[in-house]
């Protein structure tokens, strides 16, 4: 009983931790377990951020804001940039922009800075924006108002705010300066709207610069979140070229608006190859120049992830690549891949085509895009169990068709499977509990003699046939496999603007009315009297005082989460209560 105390101290300082460190990163402050990255100081001119790796640093330069020599211009237009921007070492502008291009499909609404053809903001038209829990969200949940169909989550921005864009590029290793992000691009005519009927949507753009023309297509196509890039090149010049064409994803260090300070979510750059696996990158590292990650492969992709949602870029299979991460400029990030293509002759052509996927971490449409795409919904350490648990999560929202009865399902069947352990750990409670009042005079006997009566309840223990461990093991057992379940319940976005019943209309977001967590307060709160009284009187009220404390941090998490440990409390109390009743049955009469 004593190990059991102790661990639930363990938890109850632990979350309290948890708990200070989420809001001090909430507030802005310094996180105590994983300190945010800082921005850089403003770098000069001459500190420019360095390119791509295989590229020339004018190429990709986000940093020199300069054309590099032989493209059209000989300077970036003041209009080219975002106003009171200072995007990747470029100088704020004040001036008017250029003007955007828009496309609209079924999926996006999608804008294109001419210069570079870079996307520069991306509407997921599907994906609605979640309310907040601002004192106004919080007004807007308890009346009932849900996500607002007239609100999208734009996921890449570029203004004055805020910094997440998708670019592509080519460069060469022998200094020639072609066609790259900095580089004015002519959007080419042809339709913006994908019409009712229609399949696909390709929006072109041509450049010239060094004797490369480089005609960059944008490929939409009905139902889908992956756009095909497709880069072709020809060759104007008189000598042959060796290009290489550079992917890149570039956002600022700051967390996604509306993100909860009770939860941690990993947003950052991430890095795939089959030989490497996974690897997600903290934006501090890329800023202390520790960022680990595969330098070369034939295969693999770049991404940023945030919760519920990916950017990523997929060059095709069996072609090498380089992958680099960099600081482009005070708080803001990139990743990269570059791949070298073949030698192209005088008046020769070649075509490099890559995938970009802009939307949500739908987990079905991510593994059948690209090897390891699905690792990008992060479940953590536990990644060997969350998979399976989803699968069978999945299977169940097959059954069921929604996900909040699947969620207890879920929880139905893995109570049954951990039924056996369970059992004996409310056995052995039980028996504890019915010695607690000697306990309690075993404490009066002796006092503050701790030897005395550590030995007098280890006989007690040893005439009764209790296991002081045996209320504990069961349940560390089965700890890995609920905190699986918790991270599966919060990083799938499957869960998002998904409603169970009544008044839970949104699974991701915290219950409108917190009948949830009442509920939850008061299961736990049965627990409690179920379980033995402590016999020290100051862990007795703590005890006690838990299940609000942690009920009330329940108010603020999705309801999907707090479905599943409110049916994981009410069917414990019931095993509980019938494990107990067994036991007094057993028991001889007189």
């Amino acid at each position: 009983m004593d190990i059991q105390r102790t661990i639930l101290w363990v938890i109850f300082g632990m979350s309290l931790l948890f708990l200070w460190d989420a809001w001090q990163k909430q507030q802005g402050r310094p996180s105590m377990l994983s300190p945010a990255a800082t921005a850089p100081a403003p770098a000069a001119s001459d500190k420019a951020a360095a390119p791509p790796a295989g590229t020339t640093a004018a190429a990709t330069g986000a940093a020199t804001g300069a054309v590099p020599a032989g493209a059209q211009s000989a300077a970036v237009p003041a209009a080219a940039q975002p106003p009171g921007a200072s995007v990747g070492g470029l100088p704020a502008a004040s001036a008017p922009r250029n003007e955007r291009v828009q496309v609209q499909t079924d999926r996006f609404r999608v804008e294109f800075d001419p210069t570079g053809a870079v996307v520069a903001r991306a509407e997921l038209l599907q994906q609605d924006v979640a309310p907040d829990w601002t004192a106004s969200g919080l007004l807007g949940l308890i009346t009932g108002k849900r996500h607002d169909p007239e609100k999208n989550v734009v996921l890449l921005e570029w203004n004055s705010n805020r910094v997440y864009l998708a670019r592509t590029g080519i460069t060469s290793t022998t200094g020639a300066r072609f066609p790259n992000h900095l580089t004015p691009f002519e959007p080419l005519p042809g339709p913006r709207t994908m019409e009712p009927g229609q399949d696909t949507l390709e929006v072109k753009f041509a450049a010239e610069a060094g004797g490369l023309r480089v005609v960059k297509t944008y490929i939409f196509r009905r139902g889908s979140y992956a756009i095909e890039v497709r880069h072709e090149l020809q060759n104007l010049g008189n000598e042959p070229i060796t290009p290489s064409v550079y992917l890149q994803l570039v956002r600022d260090g700051n967390k996604p608006e509306g993100e909860s300070a009770l939860y941690y979510t990993f947003t950052g750059p991430a890095v795939y190859t089959d030989a490497r696996k996974f690897q997600k990158i903290n934006f501090s590292d890329i800023e202390k120049k520790k960022a680990e990650h595969a330098n070369e492969a034939k295969d693999g992709w770049i991404a940023m992830i945030q919760h519920y949602f990916v950017t990523a870029w997929l060059p095709p299979q069996g072609q090498l690549r380089e992958f680099r991460t960099s600081v482009d400029g005070p708080n803001l990030f990139s990743v990269s891949t570059v791949m070298p293509l073949p030698q192209i002759a005088p008046g020769a052509s070649a075509t490099s085509t890559a995938s970009l996927w802009i939307g949500p971490q739908d987990q079905k449409s991510l593994v059948e895009l690209a090897p390891g795409l699905d690792l990008v919904v992060d479940y953590g350490w536990l990644t060997m169990i969350s998979k399976p648990l989803f699968w069978l999560l999945q299977v169940l929202h097959g059954v069921t068709g929604n996900w909040g009865w699947a969620i207890v399902l879920l929880t139905v069947l893995i109570k049954a499977a951990f039924y056996p352990l369970s059992a004996a750990s409310y056995r052995s409670m039980a028996k504890m509990k019915e010695v607690t009042p000697r306990l309690m005079k075993l404490r009066e006997q002796y006092g503050d003699d701790k030897q005395k009566m550590n030995m007098a309840m280890m006989e007690l223990y040893k005439n009764e046939k209790i296991n002081p461990l045996g209320g504990c093991l069961p349940i560390l057992v089965q700890i890995p496999v609920f905190i699986a379940l918790y991270w599966v319940l919060l990083a799938s976005v499957e869960m998002r603007n998904q409603p169970w019943v009544l008044w839970v209309q949104d699974l991701a977001t915290p219950d409108p009315w917190f009948i949830l967590p009442i509920i939850m307060i008061a299961s736990m709160w049965v627990q409690y009297k179920l379980n033995p009284t402590p016999p020290d009187p100051i862990q007795a009220k703590v005890m006690a005082a838990m299940p609000f404390i942690f009920g009330v941090m329940f108010f603020f998490f999705p309801a999907g989460l707090v479905l599943y440990w409110v049916v994981n409390n009410l069917l414990s109390i019931a095993q509980q209560w019938y494990v107990t009743k067994q036991i007094q049955k057993a028991k001889p009469v007189g």
